[in-house]
């Protein structure tokens, strides 16, 4: 008899690892999840290996890592390969601070022109419309 926990079907399987069936084909399209033989006349069966798989893809999307990244720790998720995982974590983190620093930019200026804005008086055209118009935003 099977194992429950390596009998559930795609739907099944998509609604333990709190996804789509989508996207549980997605991920096997991109290499990211393994499609498991369809045994003839029957059905493809996952397992809870693939339910912690497509956890531990999803936890990496929510730290920013594109597919290509996670199809990179996927090749490490033994666990015995910390220097090679920390070396992507670190590139991942100088991503991070660089989108922040531009985030914070970005906030500054459109800050400065919502101000501009808001003390413009009479006919005096819209500080942003204008500098938008112009190019001289950033």
């Amino acid at each position: 008899m099977e194992k429950l926990s390596e009998a559930l079907t795609i739907g099944a399987f998509a609604a333990a690892a709190g996804v789509t069936v989508e996207t549980i084909r997605f991920y096997q399209r991109k290499g990211l999840l393994p499609q498991p033989e369809k045994p003839y006349g029957s059905i493809r069966r996952y397992g809870m290996s693939d339910v912690t798989r497509v956890r531990f893809v999803k936890s990496a999307q929510r730290l920013g890592f594109s597919l290509e990244g996670i199809a990179e720790l996927l090749k490490l998720e033994d666990g015995t390969h910390c220097e090679e995982a920390s070396f992507l974590a670190e590139q991942k983190l100088q991503d991070v601070r660089q989108k922040l620093a531009s985030l914070t930019h970005m906030e500054s200026v459109l800050a400065e022109l919502v101000d501009a804005c808001h003390a413009r008086s009479g006919n005096v055209s819209c500080p942003l419309i204008a500098s938008l118009q112009h190019g001289t935003i950033m």
